[in-house]
């Protein structure tokens, strides 16, 4: 019988194909103790400790390290952590976890090659942090930078939302503040004037401060200079409220009546100065400022930093509030709201197969990458200090 080329064909041995799936990767993850000043929050919570563990990574944690946002050894020894005296020891870890970016000691002690997850506070650092990363060849990622699907900065985001909430809380502490605070309860109560409160700025932080003191029941007025800002504002809210441009006479009348004042406002670099120390001169008498915006320079020609110990000074005869790390206050929420944005993309990134598939497969890992292996791989940061500057994209193909 005579076989046909179709026939022969089918006869012929083929190449068998087999499907390629990803090597996963463990983890081995080390956490330190914060020593930076009034920093009190943690990377990880003991839920995201165990499961990272059940999962077959390591995580070892310094004794202590999350006292401060009211977690125990304990808890995380149970969640499957490892706890160490050893600050040594944490710091060799191949994966290195901090809230806070590690300072020149602590760049000593971690080991060549590490993976460094942690905030990088763009404008309090000097170029000798980065040249400490480039000679350890680090890669380094910061929290700041890490963004999500629909293109947002999801850790930036969720710490605004705390400080914007927190800061009318905290003004409603301090409005019955004994030596010079108005005595008046933050809110609406029937037959009394309802608390006057200006927002500089429409951003996160001005949004979830305006949903604050209007669930309160307090008349809210956000001044901005971005009609786009002031829509996006208003809509999220789902009601109108009082908007306006900054324009000195208006933003005057405004301050003259409030109760509280709030600098939500962020720029380039130095946060520009809104209020001058005039206008705060023709506050009521025991107003409360809360500049937000002080960790960038403050809108408040009258603001001067302050401390979790010592939050306040009056001036003016305006009490001002000018902390700039408020999520620290409350350490474990914000603890809890990193945790939900690290430990996901830790667990994408050992079933990735490590860092480089991450970083392939990832644009919004590959955006919080700004060392690569000693490499700087950040423009801004490289035209900020004047340091050379090597494209991700041309590394990691």
């Amino acid at each position: 019988m005579s076989l046909t080329p179709f026939t022969k064909q089918q006869l012929l041995p083929q190449e068998e194909k087999l499907e390629v799936s990803r090597q996963r990767s463990d983890l081995f993850i080390g956490i330190p103790k914060e020593t930076s000043y009034q920093e009190r929050r943690i990377c990880l919570t003991p839920d995201a400790v165990n499961s990272l563990t059940a999962h077959g990574h390591r995580v070892m944690i310094e004794c202590g390290a999350g006292e401060s946002s009211s977690y125990t050894d304990k808890e995380y020894s149970d969640a499957g952590a490892e706890i160490t005296m050893d600050t040594k020891k944490v710091f060799s870890c191949p994966v290195l976890l901090k809230v806070e970016p590690p300072t020149e000691k602590e760049i000593e002690m971690i080991k060549q090659e590490t993976l460094l997850i942690s905030a990088i506070q763009l404008k309090t650092q000097k170029k000798e942090y980065f040249e400490a990363l480039a000679a350890k060849k680090i890669t380094a990622m910061a929290f700041e930078f890490i963004k999500d699907e629909d293109g947002s900065y999801p850790a930036v985001k969720l710490l605004s939302e705390i400080a914007g909430t927190a800061s009318v809380l905290i003004a409603a502490e301090l409005m019955i503040n004994q030596k010079i605070g108005k005595g008046l309860l933050f809110g609406n109560i029937t037959g009394v004037p309802p608390t006057e409160v200006v927002i500089i700025g429409a951003g996160t932080v001005a949004e979830f401060a305006a949903r604050t003191a209007i669930g309160l029941g307090a008349n809210v007025k956000v001044f901005d200079n971005s009609i786009t800002k002031l829509r996006r504002l208003q809509n999220n809210l789902n009601q109108r409220i009082f908007t306006s441009t900054i324009q000195e006479k208006s933003l005057l009348k405004a301050l003259m009546r409030c109760d509280v004042a709030i600098g939500a406002m962020r720029g380039k670099n130095r946060t520009p100065i809104v209020v001058s120390e005039t206008m705060v001169e023709h506050m009521k008498k025991g107003a409360v400022i809360m500049d937000v915006s002080i960790d960038t320079g403050g809108c408040f020609e009258t603001s001067e930093i302050t401390t979790h110990e010592r939050p306040t000074f009056i001036k003016n005869n305006v009490i001002h509030y000018c902390v700039p790390n408020i999520p620290s206050r409350y350490s474990k929420t914000a603890s809890m709201s990193i945790s939900n944005i690290i430990s996901p993309f830790l667990l994408q990134m050992a079933e990735n197969g490590g860092l480089e598939s991450s970083i392939r497969c990832n644009s919004g890992f590959k955006n919080g990458i700004y060392f690569y292996h000693g490499l700087l791989t950040n423009r801004s940061i490289a035209d900020w200090f004047s340091l050379s500057y090597t494209d991700i994209n041309l590394i990691i193909l």
